[in-house]
């Protein structure tokens, strides 16, 4: 008899009582797979990251323990003496920075960048596109600095609640990882879940900004982009972007080695391997281990429904920010620039681009902007990764 009760005193099932939060964690997850699954929000990344965190809130499982990641350092000695559950094992890939610059180099390797080189304005709109990642930052920590630290979040966290702006996940979890490793869980989960919204999100603020006019501007078709121009180019932002933002190397490096793999003609099954079957095991990798961050301690709190808001207003902002540098472009420029290729600068490719061609569409079904689009949307992921090369530099602990 003793056996049995010593036994069921090791269920999870008997360690619910010790934190019932537990279970909102589980609801939370149940939620998240249903975006994932029956939506279709996001579902490569939105369904790992569901899966982790119900993993990590299992009572008694001992899958994370987030005290072996306190502070800027891992705790080798208890890996050494096995003390780590199996989503601290995956989360070193997270912790180091590993499985952001793993998906750049698939994320390059996808990714055509010629409608950004035929097209140079565009790098511009891309640029502005990441206007809402430094408002964020200013109004997430102007709120700290003026209740005394009642509301609001330090410069680093700031800083990484901000990236989502950019619209781009796995820099988002990088910045994170960074600068503000306690709020991963949320800033993940925020960043992907509104990628899964940029069809709902964007169209609204694109028409509210724009004339009708405006939005049935049609552009001319883009130049032919030489072989010669496509290699050399991602050699040179390499380099180029890493001098002048050191911070930024590894995302802008491996973004850039990747794209290389696929315009060199020469490593074909290089190309196809990181564009699918590393990009699907770091994906499944990263997703999991971005969940197991996601702990009730650390995700129910007033912090979590604050950087969920402030999220949204990021995306906002960097929508508009590209829509208005175009319609300010067009003052000065005798080739009118379409504003609705603009929004596309948010790094989610090619999602964006798509929903600047639909909604182009609409005020005139002969208008193509897909291809124009293209230009801002790559550029934008280019942004990104500058962007918080810029904050990692101000704020790295």
């Amino acid at each position: 008899m003793g056996s049995v009760v010593d036994f069921l005193q090791k269920t999870g099932f008997y360690h619910i009582g010790d934190d019932w939060r537990c279970l909102i964690m589980f609801a939370i997850g149940a939620v998240l797979l249903y975006l994932g699954i029956k939506r279709k929000f996001e579902p490569l990344l939105l369904v790992p990251i569901a899966i982790g965190m119900i993993l990590t809130n299992l009572p008694g499982a001992g899958m994370f323990h987030s005290e072996l990641f306190a502070g800027d350092h891992i705790d080798w000695a208890a890996f050494a003496a096995g003390k780590a559950g199996l989503l601290d094992l995956l989360y070193i890939g997270v912790k180091l920075g590993i499985y952001p610059c793993l998906i750049f180099i698939g994320v390059g390797a996808m990714t055509d960048f010629s409608p950004m080189i035929a097209n140079p304005r565009s790098m511009l709109l891309g640029a502005a596109a990441q206007l809402g990642i430094f408002i964020t930052y200013a109004a997430a920590n102007g709120m700290y600095k003026l209740t005394d630290g009642v509301i609001g979040f330090t410069a680093s966290q700031s800083g990484a609640i901000g990236a989502i702006g950019g619209a781009d996940g796995p820099t988002a979890i990088y910045t994170a990882t960074k600068l503000a490793p306690e709020l991963l869980g949320p800033i993940a989960i925020a960043a992907y879940c509104y990628m899964a919204l940029v069809p709902f999100i964007q169209p609204p603020i694109m028409k509210i900004l724009t004339t009708k006019k405006e939005r049935q501007i049609e552009m001319k078709q883009l130049r032919y982009v030489s072989k010669t121009e496509r290699l050399i180019f991602p050699v040179v932002m390499m380099i180029l972007v890493s001098l002048i933002v050191p911070t930024a190397a590894p995302l802008v490096g491996c973004l850039m080695f990747g794209h290389l793999l696929l315009e060199c003609g020469v490593v074909e099954r290089l190309s196809k391997t990181v564009q699918n079957e590393m990009m699907n095991i770091v994906t499944v990798f990263l997703g999991l281990s971005v969940g197991a961050t996601a702990t009730a301690a650390n995700f129910l709190n007033i912090k979590t429904l604050l950087i969920l808001g402030i999220g949204i207003i990021a995306f906002s902002f960097g929508t508009a920010g590209g829509v208005l540098l175009a319609k300010f472009m067009n003052l000065f420029t005798k080739n009118k620039i379409n504003p609705l290729i603009g929004s596309a600068g948010v790094s989610a490719v090619p999602m964006a681009a798509r929903v600047s061609q639909k909604v182009g569409q609409e005020a005139h079904p002969g208008n193509f902007l897909l291809m124009h689009a293209m230009g801002p949307n790559v550029s934008g992921v280019i942004g990104s990764a500058i962007a918080a090369g810029v904050l990692l530099s101000l704020f790295a602990r």
